[in-house]
Parts: C-alpha cells; sequence; structure tokens
C-alpha cells in the first residue's frame, strides 16, 4: 500500500528487509525509486499507481545491488535511469543474467522477478538532476556502501531519498572494495550534513522513514559508528548491541564482519609497511 509521507511523495514498504519503494508525483506521471520486492508486493504496487491513475514516466536505482535494480513489465517501459557508475557496475555484476543459482547465492528470495533486473541507463557522469518532468529531483551522489551510490533530493517537499544510507536498523554497510571504504562513507554523511537545511523527510532504502531531526540524529549516530570502526574501539550501537530491534539481530553479524575485514587490512597496511623498511 502506498503511504503519503510528504506533499506528493509516496513510500510503499516490502516485507523484505523493510525495503522502501518511493514514489514521486508529477505533472505528467510518477518517478519509481527503487521499487520492491516480492512479486506480490510488486503486483500490489502495480494495482496501487493504476488505480491512482499514475503512470510511470521514469525510474530510478540508487545503486546496483539487486534488491535496487527490480523492475516488472506491469511498471511500463518508461527509462530507468542511474549514475553512470552505478549503471556500469549494474551491469558488469550482471552481464550473462542473474540465474537462480547465483541468485541464491547472493539472497535473493525465490518469487522475486528477474527478468528486467538492472536495465538501467547511466546518465552522463557528474549529472546532479533527474531528467523527467516533474519537481526537481537533485542527486547527490558518492561512494559509500557501492561505487556510484546515489541519494535523491526531492525538492520542494523536502524529501532525502538516502538509498541503502541513514537507517535506524542497518548500521553503515560499507563497500569493502573500495581502497577506504571508510573515510567514503564519512565524506557521503558530509554530503548529507550540507543539505540538511533542505530536508524535511528521510526515506532510508531500509528501516522506517524518519524527519529532520531524524536525519541529523542518523548522520551523527553513523558517523559515530565509523568512527569506531575505523580506530578499532568497541562500537555502542544500539543497532547492533542488545537494544537491537527484534527480528534484526543479524545485523551483528554484518558488523563483526567488517569489524574483522577491516583489522585484516590494517594488519596487511602494517606488513606492507614493515616490507617497505626492511
Amino acid at each position: 500500500m502506498l503511504s503519503r509521507v510528504a506533499d506528493g511523495v509516496f513510500v510503499h514498504v516490502s516485507e523484505f528487509v523493510q525495503t522502501n519503494t518511493v514514489v514521486v508525483q508529477g505533472d505528467d506521471g510518477v518517478l519509481l525509486v527503487d521499487p520492491g520486492i516480492h512479486a506480490e508486493e510488486l503486483a500490489c504496487l502495480e494495482k496501487d499507481l493504476a488505480d491512482a491513475g499514475r503512470v510511470v514516466v521514469a525510474g530510478f536505482s540508487t545503486h546496483p545491488h539487486w534488491d535496487h535494480l527490480l523492475w516488472t513489465t506491469g511498471l511500463g517501459d518508461a527509462r530507468r535511469h542511474a549514475t553512470a557508475r552505478g549503471a556500469e557496475t549494474a551491469r558488469a555484476k550482471l552481464a550473462g543474467g542473474l540465474d537462480p543459482e547465483r541468485a541464491k547465492a547472493v539472497g535473493v528470495p525465490d518469487d522475486v522477478p528477474l527478468d528486467l533486473i538492472g536495465t538501467v541507463t547511466g546518465l552522463p557522469p557528474g549529472a546532479t538532476r533527474v531528467p523527467w518532468g516533474g519537481p526537481e529531483v537533485r542527486i547527490i551522489e558518492h561512494d559509500a556502501h557501492a561505487a556510484g551510490h546515489a541519494a535523491l533530493l526531492v525538492v520542494g517537499p523536502g524529501v532525502l531519498v538516502a538509498g541503502d544510507m541513514l537507517s535506524d536498523v542497518l548500521v553503515p554497510m560499507l563497500d569493502m572494495g573500495a581502497a577506504d571504504p571508510v573515510e567514503d562513507y564519512l565524506d557521503a554523511l558530509t554530503l548529507f550534513d550540507g543539505v540538511a537545511g533542505d530536508v524535511d523527510v528521510v526515506v532510508p532504502g531500509h528501516g522506517s522513514v524518519g524527519g529532520a531531526d531524524q536525519l541529523r540524529t542518523r548522520v551523527d549516530q553513523d558517523r559515530a559508528y565509523l568512527g569506531a570502526l575505523r580506530d578499532g574501539r568497541a562500537s555502542d550501537d544500539p543497532r547492533v548491541g542488545p537494544a537491537a530491534r527484534p527480528g534484526w539481530e543479524w545485523v551483528a553479524g554484518v558488523h563483526e564482519g567488517q569489524v574483522r575485514q577491516l583489522a585484516q587490512r590494517r594488519e596487511d597496511q602494517r606488513e606492507d609497511q614493515r616490507e617497505d623498511q626492511r
């Protein structure tokens, strides 16, 4: 079911990791961001849009992970945009398609429609606006979580569509393939600081919708979490402790994995320095 979160902006929530699909109303139709996840939920989204007389005139994928690259024939054939690097990464990841074996390996539920996954068109490098006929939608591109990740700022209603960031239930999930994943994430949070005065509503890719106060709270919380990771300190983040929301205890496993990988990186760097000194 579509729920209004601001003037002309609606959210459809999936049971899969509380994934948020965002719909932005324009004069001639809607911009659809990250539709998902289960087949029956996508069918519900199609029906909700059709019942309201809303035609999809543009799509956007915030980043090249499977749960943000979905589409169905019932949503129409509008162009689906992504950043240039996001589209390039999606093409590379999905070369040859996503067969059932590969899909299972990355955690895709059996009932997710995959026929149109990843059919996105990259915008010109450095693009700062979504090209469509509705309200101005600014692109805030960064490298946190995935190369070519984008948040969208819907100007007017002041809605920040954050992609897989600023969640109240997920800790920052790093792109461990990056040269400096922690600094990439901190840089993205600084970009959010820069638009905070224009934001009234924040919609994370996964988790609860929040107001302007939640944007600042979540940025601060994520920055504190990342600082502990970077420095090798224990984290007191409630999202990975005893106070974690019921059903989300698995996030502690994500955290522990990141701790191990960053510790290994630090050890590898020290070993490289020792080798250089010999």
